[in-house]
């Protein structure tokens, strides 16, 4: 009998054993479920695609799942004990999407624990009657909105004022914007009603960044941004500029490119090639410069060779008249000579012999000639005949 009862111990133990390791699995199992749990988040569709449009099939159905019977007070928003999500609108233009526009939006998403944001942004048509011209299109902001990464859904040609039936058809229970009051064609504020009723939510501006900050900033730099659009191909009937503005600005643009060459040229070079080249081209400077005063220049050679021109040019089409006896004569002249003679002696006038005279004296110079002339005839005849009679 002890035989027996030792072996039916031992199996009853056996089976024993095992569920007990299977328990003290399943154990670390559930110890690690909530810690896997609480690292997961829910995947929000805005991150992984962009908002719907109110139009569109997914946020007709997030709509249709609304119970907006349940009314939700700001107290019950804020401290998260709804039934279901609370549906925020925030409405703008939102042109040239920047930085203040998703801060905004970034508030909205963050006002309550559970919120389904809704943006409605207004059409080209309303903006331009109402506000002014924008820079983007209406479907372009539509895309700039809906590709930010709080909104969960778009509103497409937003109204201006919104009344009770926009906020029943989209089932809104808040409305965010800032707190300045935004006139009426009556002159009162567009969410004065919605403020009385508590269902308006203020959130802060961003300062130092608007979309007319922007315009203000590109209409100041406007010739370096037609400049930056000129080199990146386009071309001056798109950008509205006129021809010698396009050349204009194509000269700075060449002006710049060739200021930046100098510039990483230079700084290849180093410092000291760079002081080398400089005071190599004030030397060459200077002997540039005094060539060309030296040729150009008042006392230069071209000056020299035009005056010598000039005067041969003068005396040869008009050569100078002799002087004449009452020049000679006078004091002038006179002191002339007198300073003349101390220098150089003067050469021998010719004197003047008057016809009758000229003529006597060839008369006399003949008559000598001719008697030297028999003279030495007849001093030959007489050597002749002495040689003869010898």
């Amino acid at each position: 009998m002890s035989r027996k009862r030792a072996r039916n111990e031992v199996n009853t133990s056996e089976p024993s054993g095992v569920p007990e390791k299977k328990s003290s699995r399943r154990s670390a199992t559930a110890m690690m479920e909530p810690t896997l749990s609480s690292n997961l988040t829910p995947v929000s569709m805005s991150i992984t695609k962009p908002a719907s449009f109110s139009d569109e099939p997914e946020a007709e159905c997030e709509r249709d799942n609304c119970d907006y019977s349940i009314r939700i007070s700001l107290k019950d928003a804020q401290s998260g004990r709804v039934p279901r999500r609370v549906r925020v609108y925030a409405d703008g233009i939102y042109d040239m999407f920047h930085q203040g526009h998703a801060r905004q939006l970034m508030q909205a998403k963050n006002l309550f624990p559970n919120v389904y944001l809704i943006v409605g942004v207004c059409s080209d048509e309303l903006t331009h009657s109402k506000k002014g011209r924008t820079v983007m299109q209406d479907s372009e902001r539509y895309e700039a909105v809906r590709h930010c990464r709080y909104v969960d859904e778009v509103v497409r040609s937003a109204p201006w004022q919104l009344d009770e039936d926009f906020m029943n058809k989209h089932k809104i229970d808040f409305v965010a914007h800032d707190e300045l009051p935004y006139p009426t064609d009556e002159g009162t504020d567009v969410y004065a009603w919605l403020k009385t009723k508590g269902m308006f939510v203020a959130t802060e501006r961003t300062e130092g960044i608007s979309t007319s900050d922007i315009v203000a900033r590109i209409v100041k730099d406007y010739d370096i941004y037609v400049r930056r659009n000129l080199a990146r191909g386009y071309s001056a009937k798109q950008l509205n500029v006129s021809f010698l503005n396009e050349k204009k600005f194509r000269f700075q643009n060449k002006m710049e490119e060739l200021k930046d060459k100098s510039k990483k040229v230079m700084e290849n070079f180093g410092e000291k090639r760079v002081s080398d080249m400089i005071q190599k081209w004030e030397e060459k400077s200077r002997d540039f410069i005094d060539t060309f005063l030296l040729l150009f220049g008042r006392e230069g050679r071209l000056s020299h060779m035009w005056s010598e021109g000039k005067g041969k040019l003068m005396q040869a089409f008009s050569p100078p008249a002799s002087p004449s006896r009452d020049r000679d004569s006078s004091p002038s002249s006179s002191a002339s000579s007198s300073n003349d003679s101390q220098t150089s002696p003067p050469p021998r006038k010719t004197p003047k012999i008057d016809g009758r005279k000229k003529s006597q004296s060839r008369s006399k110079f003949s008559n000598n000639y001719d008697d030297k002339f028999s003279e030495d005839e007849d001093n030959d005849v007489y050597e002749d005949s002495c040689d003869h009679i010898k």
